[in-house]
């Protein structure tokens, strides 16, 4: 089963840029679609980003589209999100795991998913 860990978090001022990685463990990261999910206290896991095995789709919830960019390293077992223009409101817990393949209308995470720590991300406005 794949297992993942997120990197690359941290605290920067709203219009700042950061580069989130996931780095994937336990089987080849080539088969499967992954995404990006962030959480705040008080809120249900969002879906932010995700990705076609082969990295020829992506999808994006609406509030970060044009801001953040999803790509992968099926190579390197790893998969990236590059935040920028970041806003007070992209502050959260975000996360990495296996997707379903059919990303619309935005990811869901497979049955029995693994979640890593997760790695947290906090914008000053």
């Amino acid at each position: 089963q794949l297992r993942f860990v997120e990197s690359g978090g941290g605290l920067v001022q709203a219009g700042g840029s950061l580069r989130l990685s996931c780095a994937a463990s336990g089987s080849p990261l080539d088969f499967a679609s992954i995404g990006w999910f962030r959480q705040v206290p008080g809120k249900e896991r969002e879906g932010v980003a995700c990705i076609s095995s082969s990295g020829g789709r992506t999808n994006y919830v609406d509030s970060v589209k044009g801001r953040f960019t999803i790509s992968r390293d099926n190579a390197q077992n790893t998969v990236y999100l590059q935040m920028n223009s970041l806003k007070f409101e992209d502050t959260g817990v975000y996360y990495c795991t296996a997707v379903s393949h059919n990303l619309q209308p935005m990811c869901r995470p497979v049955p029995h998913a693994s979640w890593g720590q997760g790695i947290q991300v906090t914008v000053s406005s």
